[in-house]
């Protein structure tokens, strides 16, 4: 099950956190925090808590948010050198997903520290995945003592999980 820890900004436009008391992310490459950017057209920026890997994809409608991420998350699997097998297997697993709201105030740093750059690399109507390639390159502090760059980190994962 994927869960998308999504921030209040979010959570207006997708819904209450449904994530129950009990329910555990099992996908292999753990949970995702959203933010929305409201751009025009509006944009959900998407990071991966353990490799801080963003992605941006497009808001509307929110209502299907959920439902689209897991294919976008597929697509920088690919990009990034995952096999086959291993894309696979996570898409299987983000068949169900959940809503709940932030837990880690450091991933939300990153979030903010994101989408402000974002805004700042945009221009116009942006390519959506070239803008998530490049925030991917930006060094982040949580970061440091590993791979400094979210991509290398991400990178570094998907060869660990084979």
């Amino acid at each position: 099950m994927l869960i998308v820890r999504a921030t209040r900004k979010l959570l207006n436009r997708t819904g209450p956190p449904d994530l129950g008391a009990d329910e555990q992310s099992d996908t292999r490459l753990g949970q995702w925090y959203a933010t929305a950017l409201f751009w025009r057209p509006q944009v959900a920026l998407f990071v991966n808590e353990e490799t801080l890997l963003p992605i941006l994809l497009p808001l509307a409608p929110a209502a299907t948010l959920l439902n689209r991420v897991p294919d976008h998350i597929a697509s920088a699997l690919a990009e990034y050198g995952a096999s086959q097998a291993l894309i696979d297997d996570e898409t299987q697993r983000m068949r169900e997903s959940r809503l709940a709201k932030t837990a880690n105030r450091s991933v939300t740093g990153t979030l903010t520290d994101f989408a402000r750059l974002a805004e700042h690399y945009r221009d116009g109507d942006p390519d959506l995945s070239a803008l998530a390639t490049r925030l991917a390159h930006v060094p982040c502090g949580p970061l440091y003592k590993s791979h400094t760059f979210p991509d290398r980190e991400f990178t570094a994962l998907i060869e660990s999980l084979g």
